[in-house]
C-alpha cells in the first residue's frame, strides 16, 4: 500500500474519503493552513493525525505521496517541495498557473525520478471510462469531431469572497474539464478561437471574469472540437441536458457521456443504439456526501490508477508533460478572449521558452 499525505482539505474532503475507502493506500497524515478546518476533518473521518505546517509531512519518512488541492497559485511551490523531499505527487487542475516555472519542473521531475499526475477527476467518472474504452476498441471508427460543454448553475459560487477576485477565471476553475476531454482525444491542437462575455448576473455580482464562453479548436491534422461554458444562471433538468457531456462523433458511429447523470450513449458501427445509466451503488460511489458537490469516487479511481503506475511502472496520464501542454491551451483559450483573434498554441510555448518535444507535442 501506499502511504499518503493531503495538502489542502476543501477539496481534499474528497481525498480523505477516497483513500480510506481504498485498499492501495493508506492515509498517513492530512494538512491544511486553517486549524479549524483540520479539527472538523479529524472529526467527519475520525482520523487524528493533522498538522497545519506542510513541512510536517515533507520531512516524513512514512509518507511516499502527497496529493495537493491548494490555491492554484501556491500549487508550483507545493509541487516543487513534494519532489525535493523525494515524494511522489498528485496535484489538482489547473496544474500551474504560471507557464515561467513549467521548465523547472521538467527538470526537477527527471532528476528525482518521481511520478506526477494531474488529478484531472472527470476522466474517472463512469461514463467517461466506459466511452473510453469503447473508443479505443474502434466501436465508432475513425474520430471526426469532439464537443464538449460544461454547463452549470453555480451561482452560489458568487457568495464565495474568492470567486469575485480578478484572479478567479471560470475558464481555469470550470472549463478546464470539458478542455481536458478534447485534449484526451486530440493532444495535437494547433490553434483555438473563442468569445466570452460576462453575464448580467455576474455582473450584479461583481464577477470580474467572463462566465460564458465558447471556443472552436483546430488540430494539426486538421480535426476541430467545439468547448463551451455557463456557470452563472439556470439549467435544463437533467431529464434533458447534462451539465457536463462529451459528444464524439466518429466515421461508422457516436457517444455521448453524460458525467454527473452517469449517463451513456452510443452507437456503433453495426447501427446498435444503446443507452446505459448505472444505479444507486455507482452513485454512492461517485457522490458520497452533499450531493454532488464533491466526487469522491472519481477521486478514489483515479488515486487507485496512480497507484498501479508507481506499482506497475507505466505512466499515469494526465502526466506532467501533458498538464503542462493543457494550462498552455487554455492560456491561449484565455489570450483569445482577450483579443478576439485565433491563437496558436506554439505562440504561448515559446513565449515561455517550452519546447513542444520536451511536453510530448
Amino acid at each position: 500500500m501506499l502511504r499518503l499525505g493531503i495538502l489542502g482539505l476543501g477539496e481534499g474532503r474528497s481525498t480523505i474519503s477516497a483513500s480510506l475507502a481504498s485498499k492501495k493506500f493508506k492515509l498517513i497524515q492530512i494538512c491544511d493552513a486553517n486549524k479549524k478546518l483540520c479539527k472538523e476533518r479529524a472529526l467527519e473521518f475520525d482520523f487524528q493525525n493533522w498538522t497545519t505546517d506542510y513541512n510536517d509531512m515533507l520531512k516524513s519518512d512514512k509518507i511516499d505521496m502527497i496529493a495537493i488541492y491548494t490555491p492554484d497559485h501556491l500549487h508550483f511551490e507545493h509541487i516543487k517541495l513534494a519532489l525535493e523531499h523525494d515524494k511522489h505527487v498528485v496535484c489538482t487542475k489547473p496544474f500551474i498557473d504560471d507557464l515561467s516555472q513549467a521548465n523547472e519542473l521538467l527538470a526537477l521531475s527527471k532528476k528525482t525520478k518521481k511520478k506526477i499526475f494531474v488529478g484531472q477527476s472527470s476522466r474517472f467518472f463512469e461514463p467517461a471510462m466506459r466511452q473510453k474504452k469503447d473508443f479505443d476498441k474502434g466501436l465508432i471508427g475513425e474520430l471526426i469531431t469532439i464537443e464538449s460543454h460544461y454547463h452549470a448553475d453555480h451561482r452560489w459560487f458568487l457568495e464565495k469572497g474568492w470567486s469575485l477576485k480578478q484572479s478567479f477565471k471560470w475558464l481555469y476553475g470550470g472549463l478546464s474539464h470539458p478542455v481536458d476531454f478534447i485534449r484526451w482525444y486530440m493532444p495535437d491542437i494547433e490553434e483555438v478561437m473563442g468569445y466570452g462575455m460576462l453575464s448580467s448576473n455576474g455582473q450584479k455580482a461583481g464577477l470580474k471574469n467572463q462566465d460564458t464562453m465558447h471556443f472552436i479548436f483546430k488540430a494539426k491534422d486538421g480535426r476541430i472540437a467545439r468547448v463551451s461554458g455557463a456557470y452563472t444562471g439556470p439549467t435544463q433538468p437533467a431529464s434533458r441536458d447534462s451539465g457536463m457531456s462529451c459528444i464524439l462523433r466518429g466515421t461508422e458511429g457516436a457517444s455521448q457521456a453524460d458525467y454527473h447523470e452517469l449517463r451513456y450513449a452510443v452507437t456503433t458501427k453495426t447501427g446498435e443504439e444503446k443507452i446505459i445509466t448505472w444505479g444507486d451503488a455507482t452513485l454512492k460511489h461517485y457522490f458520497r456526501f452533499e450531493g454532488q458537490s464533491h466526487h469522491a469516487g472519481e477521486y478514489q479511481n483515479y488515486l487507485e490508477y496512480f497507484a498501479d503506475s508507481i506499482n506497475n511502472k507505466f505512466t499515469a496520464y494526465p502526466d506532467l508533460k501533458e498538464g503542462i501542454g493543457t494550462i498552455a491551451l487554455l492560456q491561449a483559450m484565455d489570450k483569445s478572449l482577450e483579443t478576439g483573434l485565433p491563437v496558436k498554441i506554439e505562440e504561448i510555448l515559446s513565449s515561455y521558452n517550452i519546447s513542444r518535444e520536451s511536453i510530448g507535442l
